[in-house]
């Protein structure tokens, strides 16, 4: 078994879904009692959200993971799992600064899609995630349109609740039901599928509450890293 390295605390809550996830995996795949091997680093969310509210200091952030992602490789770690989707925007100038790959998320959530045969799905996650274009292009490259909330108080709202609740482990009704309603309108503009984009969301939403097809990238990414750290 390969050796994963995990970044993590973007945020704790997520990470401990991804650490179970990975263990449960490894332990269905493999029985008795063998479970991940992996190394954590949990980076403090405050230092981060601190570089955001500075003119989303995106440079400093960039060094932070680089130096969390360079002690993993020191240690052993023989992939990097990023465990946030947002983390991704600086996927590609991270995976300069080290020799081991980045199981890449939006890659990861596409390849899915594709055995769906869908073409058009909608996007759920921060106002980086949604606005920017690292997630989108990986769906586009693979023939995936990618529609976001049209609303911008809709995509504030999402942005805000994941950092000051979800991220907290704060549950609340009236963000579901707010959620739902963005979903829907989704759905109204011919999404075939929903992404939920941000590995909080799936805190508050589920298969369950939607008709359509679900892609929950906390499951998708656990489920690509168990596979490398299995068969490389």
């Amino acid at each position: 078994m390969k050796v994963l390295g995990l970044i993590g605390g973007i945020s704790w809550v997520s990470t401990v879904d991804y650490y179970r996830l990975l263990n449960e995996g490894v332990n269905k795949k493999l029985g008795s009692n063998n479970f991940i091997e992996c190394l954590i680093y949990s980076l403090n969310f405050q230092k981060i959200r601190d570089h955001l509210d500075n003119n989303n200091d995106w440079a400093a952030i960039t060094k932070m993971i680089v130096e969390a992602a360079k002690h993993l490789e020191n240690g052993g770690a023989k992939a990097l799992v990023l465990c946030a989707n947002t983390s991704h925007y600086i996927a590609e100038d991270l995976a300069k600064e080290i020799a081991i790959p980045i199981i890449h998320i939006a890659t990861e959530t596409a390849l899915e899609i594709n055995k769906k045969k869908l073409k058009k799905v909608g996007l759920l996650g921060t106002k980086f995630t949604m606005q920017y274009d690292f997630f989108k292009d990986k769906l586009t490259e693979q023939g995936i349109e990618v529609i976001i909330p049209k609303h911008l108080e809709d995509i504030e709202f999402m942005h805000n609740t994941i950092l000051d609740e979800l991220g907290k482990g704060i549950i609340k009704d009236a963000t579901r039901e707010r959620y739902l309603n963005m979903i829907s309108q989704l759905e109204d503009e011919g999404a075939e599928g929903i992404i939920a984009g941000c590995t909080e969301i799936p805190l508050i939403i589920n298969k369950e509450d939607i008709s359509l097809p679900y892609f929950d990238t906390t499951k998708i990414h656990a489920k690509a890293a168990i596979n490398f750290a299995l068969n490389g």
